[in-house]
């Protein structure tokens, strides 16, 4: 639709050329070969056919047209490329003149033909790569001016824009030359860092005005002159460095740092700032390399680290700094050093199960730090791993001094290096007493014997008491319960020392009134609360002979009297009368034995040894005395013996007349001077009238023996209810009250 737009146009244009007695046409640049520019034969108004006949055709002038006349058609045909900057260059407009000939006859027509411009050329620049160099310190809104470019079009189609590769420094702007064209500055719109961008690649295009468009490119290769704007920069901040604490010396460490700047400004030295002396000593610094070498032997129980700080100066005096940080690591250099970092040289035994003994610690780390600790033997203790690398020493059990006052707990330890490495440490651990024992004393009772008519103050006995415990906890006092004896205190009787648990008599004690004294010690210790026990400590009394026998019958006043008895049986063995004594004392010391010491009538009387009783050791005979008088003494087996007499008067006679004639005459001879005779009258008698009685109840007596016999043998009941009640009269009646003779001394005195 173009083209046939165009040729429209050429045609009236041709038909207002021959008008005028010229034809022009126009045609474009560029257009194919077989292009119909023009019908020639018609616009000459030659008829169809005449323009091969009349042989129309073109007559070359000059440069070579590119077009041609067909001869059937009598058209204007291009023949050739059309190229306007060819055959124009850069002048407008671009007219080809042209000689048409036609013969028979000979015409000769001038057509004029012009050849546009389109947009067949891009703009071109002077040079593909332009390179620059700009001043790293130059100030934003700076210009440099560039070459534009050209294009051999001509019009709209030369007219060219400019733009740049987007760029956050650089933009363009057009600037008018002196001939009128527009030409590009490039504009710096941001401050340079060379170190950051140290060359800017830009592509500045230029457009012209055509459509399409056509472009045409140039590099700008921008170089950033170095101004000494930046430090030297450690690639890291800090360097961590891991060496063995047994890194042999020379062992490197290398830290670098680089300088953005270039020449003299990029230039780095080092040097160490703020350094030990001891790390001076372990390492050292190359200056030009940055290389750091191990000096020293490193020690990782001495110091298990390193911060070394290193400057970096450049040629224009700035400078970095950055840390070097040097981690020893552990080898197993040392056995597992048991620190004791805290401990107890005492603890209580009631201490808690739980209570700490001690705090340990290896001095190694890592794996040749973790220690596995034992203990030696079985101890009340145990251990428990503490943080890290620490462990407790704690109590397991309840500890008991008595049992064991002092323990040496050896602590092993192996640390888990390889080979393992071990060591031991002892714990010197002494247990405090407390008071949880009380006295214990030596036997379960005590008993002592103490000999009657004791001095006051007599050592009976001493107690003694032990305590597990120790010290004031152990010291054991004595002192006595409370208790009566016959109605006074116990502590009248006796009393102890509180110090040694010695027991003394406080009196001269009397078997006959106590015989034995039970009492209660307590031992106390001095603990707080004190403990006690209590022992149970009996006293016997040892019986001395220090009484005499003592005689019952006959009574004293019946020997004042000279009264006596007697018995008319001249038999030998008759008895006639029994001696009655009694001893306080008790055992050997009582036992009493009698002997006739003194009669009238030698011969006449004996007397049992044991019995006491007085018996004729022969018939009377017709020439011996009416009246006898008898001593019998009474002793006791005691050392010495003691002893008491007993005068009998025993008066013989034939008849119970003749007894109380006699007694009546002994009893007036015995009688006291003044004393009136009817008194000893009355008492014959009465004596006479108590052997009656005493017949009469001898024959009761028999009877009731006999009863009793009988009844014994035909197993009566009411044999034993007599029986008991019989003994039950006499018991309560006559010997409850300590005065009479033992019943079976009565049965022997009445037969």
């Amino acid at each position: 639709m173009r083209w046939g737009a165009v040729l429209q146009l050429l045609v009236l244009q041709a038909a207002w050329a021959l008008a005028g007695g010229q034809v022009r046409y126009s045609v474009p640049e560029e257009a194919k070969a077989g292009t119909v520019v023009g019908r020639l034969a018609q616009d000459l108004g030659l008829e169809a056919g005449e323009a091969e006949a009349r042989r129309l055709r073109l007559v070359a002038q000059g440069r070579r047209a590119s077009v041609e006349v067909s001869g059937a058609s009598g058209a204007l045909l291009v023949s050739s490329r059309l190229d306007r900057e060819e055959l124009c260059g850069k002048s407008a407009p671009c007219a080809l003149r042209l000689e048409v000939l036609l013969e028979r006859p000979l015409r000769v027509f001038h057509v004029q033909l012009e050849v546009t411009d389109i947009n067949d050329n891009a703009p071109v620049f002077p040079a593909a790569r332009k390179n620059l160099s700009i001043a790293e310190l130059s100030v934003p809104g700076s210009r440099f001016p560039l070459e534009g470019a050209s294009d051999a079009d001509i019009g709209a189609n030369a007219q060219l824009s400019y733009t740049l590769s987007p760029s956050e420094h650089f933009s363009v702007d057009l600037q008018k030359s002196n001939d009128g064209n527009l030409v590009p500055d490039l504009v710096l719109t941001k401050s340079l860092d060379r170190e950051t961008i140290p060359v800017h690649r830009l592509v500045l295009t230029a457009s012209d005005g055509g459509r399409p468009s056509l472009t045409g490119t140039m590099e700008l290769v921008i170089s950033v002159l170095d101004a000494n704007d930046n430090a030297p920069q450690f690639n890291q901040s800090v360097y961590k460095v891991q060496l063995l604490e047994s890194a042999a010396v020379g062992t490197l460490v290398a830290v670098t740092a680089k300088d953005a700047d270039e020449g003299q400004n990029g230039q780095v030295k080092y040097s160490f700032h703020k350094i030990s002396d001891r790390e001076s000593e372990l390492f050292r610094l190359d200056a030009e390399s940055g290389k750091i070498t191990v000096e020293d032997g490193l020690d990782f129980e001495e110091m298990s680290s390193h911060e070394l700080e290193v400057q970096a100066h450049d040629g224009g005096e700035l400078f970095d700094t950055t840390k070097v940080s040097i981690m020893v690591t552990d080898v197993n250099d040392n056995a597992p050093g048991i620190s004791v970092r805290s401990a107890l040289s005492e603890i209580s035994e009631d201490a808690p199960t739980g209570t700490v003994v001690a705090l340990l610690h290896d001095r190694d780390s890592g794996a040749n730090g973790e220690v596995r600790c034992s203990l030696d033997g079985t101890l009340p203790f145990r251990l428990q791993s503490s943080h890290g690398s620490y462990y407790r020493v704690v109590t397991a059990r309840e500890l008991d001094r008595e049992q064991v006052s002092e323990y040496n707990v050896t602590v092993r330890a192996a640390d888990g290096g390889s080979p393992a490495l071990q060591s031991s440490a002892v714990l010197a651990l002494r247990v405090l007493d407390v008071n949880d024992n009380a006295p214990v004393f030596a036997e379960e009772r005590y008993s002592a014997r103490l000999a009657e008519n004791n001095a006051a103050g007599a050592l009976v006995l001493t107690v003694r008491a032990t305590d597990a415990d120790w010290g004031q906890n152990a010291r054991v006092r004595y002192r006595l319960s409370e208790g009566r004896v016959r109605g006074a205190p116990l502590s009248s009787y006796v009393s102890v020392q509180a110090e040694t648990g010695a027991l003394y008599a406080l009196r001269s004690l009397d078997y006959e009134q106590v015989r034995e004294l039970r009492l209660w010690v307590r031992a106390e210790d001095g603990g707080a609360p004190a403990l006690s026990s209590n022992v149970s400590v009996l006293l016997l009394v040892v019986d001395e002979n220090d009484n005499a026998p003592q005689v019952l019958y006959p009574p004293p006043a019946a020997l004042r009297a000279g009264s006596g008895s007697g018995s008319g049986s001249g038999v030998a063995g008759a008895l006639v009368a029994k001696v009655v004594a009694v001893d306080a004392d008790a055992g050997q010391n009582a036992w009493l034995s009698y002997e006739l010491a003194k009669a009238t009538e030698p011969g006449l009387f004996r007397v049992g040894l044991h019995s006491g009783e007085v018996r004729t050791a022969r018939s009377p005979l017709a020439r011996d005395a009416a009246r006898h008088s008898l001593v019998v003494v009474v002793k006791d087996h005691g050392r010495p013996a003691l002893s008491a007499t007993a005068t009998l008067q025993v008066v013989l006679a034939e008849s119970v007349a003749e007894l109380l004639a006699e007694l009546g005459s002994a009893a007036d001879e015995a009688a006291a001077p003044g004393e009136p005779a009817v008194s000893l009258t009355r008492w014959l008698v009465l004596a006479v009238a108590a052997v009656s009685c005493l017949f009469v109840a001898f024959l009761l007596l028999l009877l009731a023996l006999r009863l009793i016999s009988l009844s014994r043998e035909m197993q009566l009941p009411w044999y034993r209810d007599v029986k008991i009640s019989v003994w039950n009269w006499w018991w309560e009646k006559k010997w409850s009250s300590g005065t009479g003779p033992p019943l079976s001394d009565v049965f022997s005195i009445y037969g």
